[in-house]
């Protein structure tokens, strides 16, 4: 008999993330729900396995070292290994944005959970993804992060920021030394803009829905092997630096 793939999901509570672990449940995964909030975070596990997925919840605060160290002993407590990470948790940070008057403390913000909140969670988690057999992590990032894009005139970037943006940008870079870090091993690791989707992050303005953003997260969350590493994509391909 195939062994589950285990799959774990941050900021998956709600909107992209709740989908993304919907999705991943789809294929007959077990899907951790990693959120800070057990209320929310115990509520879409009673609906996600009321629709017939196999989810348990994580508590995950992925601004903790402490609480990304103790999800990652559950989730080896439980299964001895975790097969896709998905680090969707994440913040615009605050505003304004404009960089003439920005807080510091809105980057700040920005870059604990979406840069740091990253790399700490994928740290305490990847000595059990080099126990998979095709372990993969897929980050979240947004196409706003795209200095080629955000340099090109006329190109749809959204609003002035140096909180969110910015952020998405420091995600890519990181990311793709990891992609150099682990090249030659099973790791595949990489970013998926899910567009602008209609969520608590954007007030709901996104013409997107949650379900059409997961989509590139489960593409990455399930390349072969002969994947790519280090790339950047949303649903139409690679997405430019």
């Amino acid at each position: 008999m195939t062994e589950r793939t285990i799959a774990l999901v941050t900021g998956a509570n709600k909107g992209i993330g709740y989908e993304i672990a919907a999705g991943l449940g789809g294929l007959g995964w077990s899907v951790g729900v990693g959120a800070r909030d057990a209320g929310r975070r115990e509520g879409a596990v009673e609906k996600l396995r009321a629709a017939g997925v196999d989810a348990f919840g994580v508590a995950l605060d992925v601004t903790d070292d402490a609480s990304a160290t103790a999800a990652a002993a559950l989730v080896e407590e439980r299964f001895g290994r975790l097969d896709v990470l998905v680090n969707n948790a994440g913040v615009t940070g605050g505003m304004s944005q404009a960089p003439t008057t920005v807080d510091i403390a809105v980057m700040r913000a920005a870059v604990d959970t979406n840069v740091f909140g990253v790399i700490r969670v994928t740290n305490a988690f990847l000595p059990l993804l080099r126990r998979s057999a095709s372990p993969r992590i897929v980050n979240m990032s947004s196409t706003v992060g795209s200095l080629t894009r955000q340099t090109t005139p006329g190109a749809q970037t959204g609003p002035v920021s140096a909180a969110y943006s910015p952020s998405k940008s420091f995600l890519n870079a990181v990311t793709v030394q990891y992609a150099r870090e682990l090249a030659g091993t099973n790791v595949l690791i990489n970013l998926g803009c899910p567009g602008y989707c209609a969520t608590d992050l954007n007030g709901h303005r996104g013409y997107r829905t949650p379900e059409q953003g997961a989509a590139i997260a489960i593409r990455l969350a399930t390349l072969p092997d002969d994947g790519p590493t280090g790339a950047f994509f949303d649903d139409d391909g690679v997405v430019p630096w």
